[in-house]
């Protein structure tokens, strides 16, 4: 079935040539037989294309007038959203998914303008996915992420205002170079001209302030791993506290429950994994850690221990307190 169906796609690239093919040379060009071929041109009347055939010696096949494959009709924020979702599908840790979403983005670039094309190209080349997805992107504007991936291409300084997490604005001028996606957030790596080093910022936080630029030669990026860095920046770096923990379970299945934003793993051994993590508190640490599902073993701070077995001291005086089920 699917040699049948490349066939049959091909016949009709073929017919789609504007001229006429004699049944002997598109038998020659499919390596078929004159009747496969009349077969396959039965198939494609059959899925609604005009196909006329000219008998005699002279004759052959011509595909009818109005049946060429129609134009993508999106407009430009529609085919970048498009290529925004396949491109983010083609990062998510689902199954098969991933493949399918690179061909469906490289059909969907063949067909576009040219124009589009270099913006989803530009989009597609200067974004590093993580490994791991959810359920969607934080808001922002897919004008905004094509106008940051193309100052990343072109080595152009970018100025934009900045929100913070507590609201605050600041006007940054950076030299961004790369954008990386992980499952609910963008983000963007660039080195901070005020600050002197290399920041992570949130797409969903700018807003550019063009005009843009100059231009500036390219920096070595702060690690070759730019998923790992901007995991580590987000998960740990940003927190006053930070945690190291040995998960009793294998990778693999530590991987299905802790997104990159939420901590870093390192395999161990077989049968456990590290995490390190970050969290505004050492009682937030808690409770991140037991919602996790794991059974775990502090290795620091030490102080960490102390706050579990406070916790677990108030959670025992609770049921204690508490009437017994039934």
């Amino acid at each position: 079935m699917l040699e049948t169906s490349a066939r049959l796609l091909r016949l009709l690239s073929l017919l789609q040539a504007h001229r006429e093919w004699s049944g002997g040379d598109l038998a020659d060009r499919l390596g078929v037989t004159p009747r496969t071929v009349r077969r396959d041109v039965d198939r494609l009347r059959e899925l609604g294309y005009p196909v006329n055939a000219s008998p005699g010696t002279g004759g052959g096949y011509q595909l009818g007038v109005g049946s060429e494959m129609p134009p993508l009709l999106l407009d430009d924020d529609e085919a970048v959203a498009v290529a925004v979702g396949l491109r983010t599908a083609a990062g998510q840790g689902i199954e098969g998914i991933g493949e399918t979403s690179v061909r469906a983005l490289s059909k969907l670039e063949q067909v576009l303008p040219s124009r589009l094309r270099r913006r989803v190209g530009t989009l597609n080349d200067f974004t590093v996915p993580m490994l791991r997805g959810g359920p969607g992107l934080a808001a922002v504007h897919p004008e905004i992420l094509t106008e940051l991936a193309a100052a990343c291409r072109d080595n152009e300084r970018l100025r934009f205002e900045y929100r913070n997490h507590g609201g605050d604005t600041s006007r940054r001028t950076v030299e961004p170079h790369r954008l990386v996606c992980t499952e609910r957030r963008w983000y963007l790596v660039a080195w901070d001209l005020d600050r002197d080093g290399w920041r992570t910022f949130r797409a969903d936080r700018i807003t550019p302030k063009p005009p843009h630029g100059p231009r500036f030669p390219p920096r070595t990026p702060p690690s070759e791993d730019l998923a790992a860095y901007v995991s580590q920046g987000v998960s740990n770096s940003v927190y006053p506290e930070q945690a190291l923990v040995r998960l009793l379970v294998p990778l693999a299945d530590a991987a299905r429950e802790v997104s990159p934003s939420a901590g870093v793993l390192e395999e161990e051994g077989p049968d456990t994994c590290l995490l390190r993590t970050g969290a505004p508190s050492l009682e937030v640490m808690v409770i991140h850690l037991a919602l996790m599902g794991f059974e775990f073993e502090i290795l620091e701070p030490a102080a960490l221990a102390d706050h579990v077995r406070a916790t677990r001291d108030r959670l025992t005086r609770a049921l204690d307190r508490s009437p017994e089920p039934g």
